[in-house]
């Protein structure tokens, strides 16, 4: 008789969707990082290398990809903040919390990841000083829905309901741009993987 193996999962999920630094890196919902190192320190180290600035080459140098207005700097997804919104992350720096200003954002799933940093930060200090600090993990906002029926959906609605189990597919008739469809499928694949992780982790505590 075959046994369930979750090692299966695991490794398929990273064949089909890439490293676990890639899946941090790419675009979806907002979503705590999950660390694989167990010291503050190292999962500092570790967590700057997911929000490092998407480097592309160019013909004698390397520059960086997104560093455009309105786009987040590690993947690209296109987004204009609102000036009084609390997740509105400070001015990218070309190495995560220093270098030069860059000209692109974070998107809400990194600005999330950027503020879980900070805390990490003041985490570490707190230690060091005998201090007691509890850390952040960003959670999804979900969408305040008025009565009536829904025309739209930005970016951060669409993860968090997407994370929350719901499905979401586009209007009939309408046509997405490439952007906007890889925003959308890259929400659908992290959500689904969330769902996975929590089946996996029921059918061993079943076992």
């Amino acid at each position: 008789m075959l046994g369930f193996n979750p090692n299966m999962i695991s490794t398929a999920q990273t064949q089909q969707f890439g490293t676990h630094k890639d899946m941090a890196r790419s675009a979806g919902p907002i979503i705590p990082y999950e660390f694989k190192e167990i010291k503050p320190k190292k999962q500092l180290k570790e967590i700057r290398k997911i929000l490092l600035p998407e480097k592309k080459r160019f013909i004698f140098k390397y520059g960086y990809k997104f560093n455009l207005q309105h786009r987040c700097v590690v993947c690209g997804s296109q987004q204009q903040w609102e000036i009084s919104d609390p997740m509105r992350p400070p001015l990218p720096l070309s190495n995560v919390n220093k270098g030069r200003p860059l000209m692109g954002t974070y998107c809400p799933k990194h600005a999330g990841t950027f503020k879980q940093m900070e805390m990490l930060q003041q985490q570490i200090l707190a230690e060091e000083h005998g201090l007691e600090f509890r850390a952040y993990l960003p959670k999804p906002k979900m969408p305040m829905l008025k009565r009536g029926p829904l025309t739209n959906l930005n970016q951060v609605d669409m993860g968090s309901l997407i994370a929350a189990g719901w499905h979401i597919e586009p209007p009939q008739g309408t046509k997405e741009s490439p952007t906007e469809q890889y925003v959308r499928l890259m929400a659908e694949i992290n959500g689904k993987l969330k769902q996975i992780e929590s089946i996996v982790g029921v059918i061993k505590i079943e076992e």
